[in-house]
């Protein structure tokens, strides 16, 4: 349900090659949300087919933006916000769908207190036995930069049902107040994969913003498997955005330590351990990750920058 002088929502949602989630993501949208009001932003970041052509004319409501460059997470995120309406930003991954109209629960929780800036849903796995995936953060430990999600991999039985702040938002599934773009700035497009909503989420609890996770509403994930567990990408941004986390986000002994930590033990151990299999490609993306991580600009005058951005476009 949309209004052309009224949204409440704005899904954002980031396409790359993946047409037949994305249409399977409109749909259970369309089928089950009733009680908002709500516009659907879909960016193909640079399909090797125009998907966002595709989509247009397959659903003619929806919001389809086709980005020529792959701009990766956040930067394909940031074309949808500046395309919004939406009191709410809702991004949700394209390999996501919902069962339920209980994105409202998102809305209450986000209006209970005006320090609330950002919410996850419950995620579970798609496919059976539909195991919980997520239900809150641990906190990232400082030197080592380690976390885990709560609930990961146990049955929904009630267990993980109570409301509670956490660190992180999910990527997945994570709604904000348009207010939080305008104090926090815009996603952090350094990281273009992995930790980007880490450190963005980083950036929202610094100016004051609590985050909290809502099981009320569940968000279904298929768990993209696109860029491969053992994949020379994955390990490449793994191994760099640790380091730019730790070189954005630490201060002091915690920021030197945590560098060194990540450019020397963690590297060494990944590279031998996968040089030790043979796996001399991924030995050689840590040593780009590293090499990368340390030598980039940390872009600590982004956020200003984009959040100038943000506002020559609202």
């Amino acid at each position: 349900m949309t209004d052309s002088h009224r949204t409440d929502i704005s899904f954002i949602t980031i396409c790359y090659n993946g047409f037949k989630d994305t249409c399977e993501l409109i749909e259970s949208l369309q089928e089950k949300l009733y009680s908002v009001t709500y516009e659907i932003i879909v960016v193909d970041n640079a399909s090797h087919e125009d998907e966002a052509a595709k989509i247009s004319r397959l659903y003619p409501s929806v919001i389809a933006i086709r980005s020529e460059v792959n701009r990766g997470f956040s930067g394909g995120n940031n074309i949808g916000i500046r395309a919004a309406r939406g009191k709410y930003l809702f991004f949700i991954n394209n390999d996501t769908y919902i069962e339920s109209d209980a994105i409202s629960c998102l809305v209450e929780r986000l209006e209970s207190r005006p320090e609330i800036g950002g919410v996850s849903p419950k995620i579970r796995f798609a496919f059976p036995p539909q195991h919980i995936q997520f239900a809150g953060f641990t906190p990232l430990s400082r030197i080592t930069l380690r976390n885990h999600m709560l609930g990961f991999g146990c049955p929904d039985d009630g267990k993980y049902d109570t409301p509670h702040p956490t660190p992180y938002l999910h990527g997945a599934a994570m709604m904000i107040k348009r207010e939080v773009v305008e104090k926090a700035g815009m996603m952090p497009e350094i990281f273009f994969l992995y930790y980007e909503e880490l450190d963005w989420s980083t950036s929202m609890t610094r100016v004051g913003y609590e985050l909290w996770y809502e099981p009320r509403c569940t968000v279904f994930h298929k768990e993209s498997q696109s860029t491969g567990q053992l994949s020379r990408l994955r390990t490449y941004y793994l191994t760099r955005n640790r380091l730019l986390y730790a070189r954005r986000n630490l201060r002091g002994a915690a920021r030197l330590g945590s560098v060194l930590y990540q450019s020397t033990v963690t590297a060494l151990k990944n590279g031998l351990l996968y040089a030790l299999k043979g796996r001399f490609d991924l030995f050689l993306a840590v040593c780009r990750g590293v090499n990368s991580g340390l030598i980039l600009p940390s872009a600590t005058k982004e956020t200003k920058e984009q959040k100038n951005e943000y506002y020559e476009h609202h």
